[in-house]
């Protein structure tokens, strides 16, 4: 092989690989499973790699010659639940590796937990984590002549940012969600809790709404004991959060995408099948590297259709647009919030799932999963049963086989009695938000909502004024507006599940809240986040004053605030960008390259 070979981009020898990297020329379908590493391990050309390789653990010179490298990529750290047993699935992974006469290579990237950053300074490295983590695995897989990738994610940035890297380095790869955690139970108030609750909980301990249930003749409980009971036990073990969360919502569309195996998004983080995954998934890497099935062959206009209306389906995170746009523009499908808003406005709500309804994740795997759920929605002609997977079978051919749906179930609805007939999440646009905004409307808040602007710079400070319970039920409808917290502006367009939970467990029905920031995907009520322009770009969040009337209306999808041409631009007229929050570090870098909500919030090619 000549110099000149290796030099030219790959994009010229194999049209299926990212046309974005000059790379080593790869050797052609079904030649060889070593595709990429074998540049520098079949002959003598590199014997420093070669050297660096027996000293790393390979045994002999027919496996440096002719074994595959799967670089095997767990989102692994201590200290947050979602992610601290993927080290522990990592080594499974890798021994079923090495069983198909493969060699594993393991390594972990890193994430920020969004619960425990949740209403701090420290949720603003939530959302750039997706970039380090996609940046992460590129560069290891690129780097180290990975033949394939197996990726372990956990958190709610760990899925999207996983296959944003197989988007890049488009090499064979399956993604293996960590899993739900189990429910958790609270003795005091006698329920099912979760972590949402911790944050509901707050807004009703702040404003006096706080009680345990008590049986007759037993010492009553104290609102401080109540959220001590909550705060143990919300969280029983490992896992991700337990709802139609983010977590939930990204793992549950990436599998309807074909990018997992049949079942990774509903089996429980501790459970008998998620390890029996992590064991099977050598072998299904092993027909993605036969086959030459890449993961741009799967991230295609209709694989992200069914994202979409698999998320509209089950009630699914906002977070999930977000994630939907930066995952379409890594892997060059022309998706935008217009394809967001056809998908929600054609297919119906129809899940009993939190945060908005009273069931787990856990909860639908017991009935059969997203399997048993896709299933469903293929016979019904909701969802592409005909895209290809990274099992070699299509996915209607993948889900054949699970049980169908009980009709006696209370979890998921028939499609002939849907809790809404389209979906709840409703893309607006208006004089507020020209560049678009994202709502999460169920219909329970109901469709449409008119109040005085208050308006808030910054999070912290809305959650201060709910703290001193300032927000008030007896003042009129309110429209709670906090800016400067968008992907500029935040920096880092940070989660505000503290606030909008904390105004649900405290029973304020007549708020609505609005930012340039997001929302978790434990979040509901009625809430509209992704403003765009965000407050920091100069657009109309930032020039709204108290006292404005703004109108949101989920039918019309507009969200408008009722104040002239002429009175906006004067006030445009005397707005002054603000100093950047930061100056130095990963959020200031962060701040500089980023995009707009509307467009992903994405680091590259916006």
């Amino acid at each position: 092989m000549s110099s000149q070979d290796r030099q030219l981009p790959e994009a010229q020898h194999d049209p299926k690989s990212s046309p974005d990297y000059i790379q080593f020329k790869c050797m052609p379908p079904g030649a060889h499973l070593n595709r990429w590493s074998q540049n520098i391990t079949r002959g003598h050309e590199f014997p420093g790699a070669q050297a660096m390789l027996y000293a790393a653990g390979v045994p002999d010179r027919d496996m440096m010659k002719n074994a595959a490298q799967v670089g095997v990529a767990s989102v692994w750290w201590e200290g947050n639940p979602c992610n601290t047993h993927l080290l522990e699935f990592g080594k499974i992974v890798k021994d079923a590796v090495e069983r198909q006469k493969m060699i594993a290579w393991q390594y972990n990237t890193v994430g920020v937990s969004d619960a425990i950053t949740m209403g701090s300074e420290s949720m603003r490295f939530s959302l750039q984590t997706r970039e380090i983590i996609a940046d992460s695995i590129e560069s290891v897989t690129c780097g180290q002549s990975h033949d394939a990738n197996i990726s372990i994610p956990g958190c709610d940035k760990n899925m999207p940012g996983v296959v944003m890297a197989a988007a890049r380095h488009n090499r064979p790869f399956i993604m293996i969600y960590g899993g739900t955690i189990r429910k958790g139970q609270s003795s005091l108030l006698e329920k099912e809790i979760n972590i949402s609750t911790c944050y509901e909980a707050s807004g009703a301990y702040a404003y006096d709404k706080l009680h345990a249930k008590t049986d007759a003749g037993k010492e009553g409980r104290t609102p401080s004991d109540v959220m001590e009971d909550i705060e143990r036990h919300a969280c029983p073990g490992a896992g991700a959060c337990g709802g139609m969360y983010t977590a939930n919502t990204m793992a549950t569309a990436i599998e309807a995408m074909g990018m997992s195996l049949p079942g990774s998004s509903s089996y429980p983080a501790v459970s008998p099948e998620k390890r029996r995954e992590c064991e099977k998934v050598a072998a299904a890497i092993k027909i993605c590297m036969e086959k030459d099935i890449r993961p741009r062959d799967l991230m295609t206009k209709k694989s992200f259709e069914n994202a979409l209306r698999l998320t509209m389906i089950l009630g699914g995170s906002t977070n999930g647009v977000l994630h939907f746009l930066a995952m379409a523009n890594t892997a060059d499908v022309p998706l935008t919030l217009d394809d967001v808003a056809h998908a929600s406005d054609t297919t119906p709500y129809l899940a009993n799932l939190a945060p908005s309804g009273q069931y787990y994740m856990e909860d639908l795997y017991k009935i059969g999963g997203t399997p048993s759920v896709i299933k469903m929605l293929i016979q019904k002609g909701i969802l592409h049963g005909d895209i290809p997977t990274v099992t070699g079978k299509t996915l209607a051919e993948n889900v054949a086989d699970w049980p169908s749906l009980d009709p006696g179930q209370q979890i998921i609805r028939p499609l002939e009695n849907p809790y809404k007939d389209s979906g709840h999440i409703r893309i607006l646009k208006g004089n507020f938000a020209p560049g678009g905004a994202v709502a999460k409307i169920t219909g329970k808040e109901g469709t449409s909502f008119t109040g005085k602007a208050r308006v808030f710079h910054k999070e912290h400070a809305l959650n201060e004024a709910l703290s001193r319970g300032e927000i008030k039920r007896d003042a009129g409808n309110l429209v709670l507006i906090v800016r400067y917290e968008g992907p500029k502006g935040g920096p880092g367009m940070p989660e505000q599940l503290r606030a909008s939970a904390a105004i649900m467990g405290a029973g304020l029905s007549n708020v609505a809240l609005v930012t340039d920031g997001r929302y978790s995907g434990a979040s509901h009520g009625f809430i509209v986040g992704h403003v765009v322009p965000e407050a920091a770009a100069g657009g109309p969040i930032a020039l709204v004053e108290d006292g404005d009337e703004i109108t949101i209306d989920a039918v019309a999808n507009r969200i408008d605030v009722a104040i002239s041409e002429e009175e906006m631009a004067r006030r445009r007229s005397a707005w002054k960008e603000p100093e950047p929050h930061v100056r130095r570090g990963a959020l200031a870098k962060y701040a500089r390259l980023v995009g707009d909500a509307s467009h992903g919030a994405v680091t590259d090619g916006w």
